[in-house]
């Protein structure tokens, strides 16, 4: 059976769906496919699922470790690891029957199964008319299509010889349904995922060594950053090892035991944990979705794109995790409104990637936006740098979590802010507000002469401005 669209969209994670949401908004016919659950990835085995369970390992911290000093008298506190995963669960379900709700009052259709695109054929003259495999075991559908958009995200990535099992050794779609914490676990990678489970393991209580193959954790952060992440983590008990390449052809699993070796400064030295996490990194979903029958381009395993995110047929786009670049659910959702608008013949501004706002989960948190001071000065940019201790901020202490600073990095000529970087309690709110400025090309003076409430975090903005200029005020 043949339908037809103005839109059809293929894969409902959050680029997809927000993609098929500002569609319907526009009056365009669209219909959205998904093989899975609406949400995808981030929904359903990334971003909420862990972040979920990075808050229960907090309040378990914090009532474990914590409380005390705040005269709280927690004795006997103990971790129900089945109730966090419960709650996990209940946190994503309550969001998928959300997304459910938005699609039917968008007036969206939905088919759930396996879409494919096919080549000219009699459906039509044009490449990208999806066949879809029904979930339920129904007739094909035929989706006839003016416009295509991709959006089929990724998958965690692995190295060769490490055949991820899920049960020993485990991507990060495994260790989210853990039924319960082992003892020990060996990370390998220290990127976003790798620091984020290595934080929320240990505050769990489990024994972690992170091994990393560059010679700095978080390596794409501003080195102020990764340098402070790895003393707060370290003083807590985490165990790093960098410069670390890891030899694939040692790893030995036993029972109760995964063990590997890594050239560390040319010695081969062997770890030993209950479990492994492979956390390197996430590769684009481009198999099995009829590519070869277009004349798409794949370069470094993801479609290639336009700036307007067209591929090489004009007609079909690709958004998200799907073209590479900053694989975050955030960055997928804004392609995919410009895609549409793209469609829709709506002017539209350049997508700045650096603009946009990156956050780590772990504890401490970490926030950025824009250029690091190494990219800036690497740029060409006279800099001038601002930082601010959470430490001197009334509302840190009061809060018990005065770790981590704000920096601020600023052109001398034009005085626009450049980047902004943030370690510490609840950054991943406070970096809107730098985002803000990035966006506005605002200057520190203006920043700081945004009066910002007092006792707050936000103060720290605003400290962190007027350090640039050497002007802060309780420094």
């Amino acid at each position: 059976m043949a339908q037809e669209y103005d839109v059809v969209i293929l894969g409902g994670g959050t680029g997809g769906y927000v993609a098929a949401i500002r569609a319907a908004q526009l009056g365009l016919k669209t219909a959205l496919v998904e093989k899975g659950k609406l949400g995808g990835t981030c929904l359903h085995k990334g971003c909420i699922p862990s972040k979920a369970l990075l808050k229960s390992a907090e309040v378990y911290d914090m009532a474990k470790n914590k409380a005390a000093e705040f005269g709280v008298d927690t004795t006997d506190v103990a971790l129900n690891f089945a109730k966090v995963q419960e709650r996990k669960e209940k946190i994503v379900k309550q969001l998928h029957s959300g997304v459910q709700a938005l699609m039917k009052k968008g007036k969206i259709d939905v088919y759930e199964g396996l879409g494919r695109m096919l080549g000219p054929s009699i459906f039509s003259p044009m490449p990208g008319t999806i066949s879809v495999e029904m979930n339920n075991g129904s007739e094909n559908e035929m989706l006839i299509l003016k416009n295509l958009v991709l959006a089929t995200g990724s998958r965690p990535r692995t190295l060769p010889g490490l055949d991820i099992d899920e049960k020993q050794v485990m991507s990060s779609d495994g260790a989210l349904s853990m039924e319960a914490l082992p003892k020990s676990m060996l990370i390998i990678g220290g990127g976003v995922i790798g620091i984020e489970w290595a934080s929320m393991l240990h505050d769990f209580g489990v024994e972690v060594t992170v091994l990393e193959y560059a010679e700095r954790i978080i390596p794409t952060e501003d080195e102020d950053i990764s340098k402070e992440m790895r003393k707060l983590l370290s003083k807590k008990g985490i165990q790093f090892v960098t410069g670390a390449k890891v030899l694939p052809d040692t790893l030995v699993k036993q029972e109760g035991e995964v063990s590997i070796s890594a050239e560390v400064n040319g010695n081969q030295i062997e770890y030993h944990a209950e479990k492994m996490l492979v956390s390197v990194g996430r590769q684009a979903n481009i198999e099995g979705i009829g590519i070869e029958n277009t004349e798409i381009e794949i370069e470094n395993g993801t479609i290639k794109t336009r700036p307007t995110f067209q591929t090489k047929e004009s007609h079909i786009y690709a958004i998200g995790d799907v073209i590479g670049g900053l694989q975050l659910a955030h960055v997928a959702s804004h392609e995919g409104i410009a895609a549409i608008e793209h469609i829709a013949g709506l002017q539209q501004e350049p997508f700045d990637y650096t603009k946009v706002s990156r956050c780590i989960y772990s504890s401490p948190e970490a926030s950025s936006v824009g250029l690091t001071e190494e990219q800036a000065r690497e740029q060409g940019f006279d800099v001038k740098v601002g930082k601010f201790p959470f430490m001197a901020i009334g509302k840190a202490l009061v809060n018990g979590n005065a770790d981590g600073f704000v920096k601020i990095i600023a052109d001398k000529s034009s005085d626009d802010i450049l980047g902004v970087h943030m370690i510490g309690s609840h950054v991943t709110d406070l970096i809107s507000e730098a985002g803000l400025a990035v966006v506005l090309d605002a200057t520190p003076w203006e920043v700081a002469s945004t009066i910002h409430p007092h006792p707050s975090l936000s103060e720290v903005m605003g400290e962190a401005a007027l350090a640039v200029d050497g002007l802060a005020i309780h420094m």
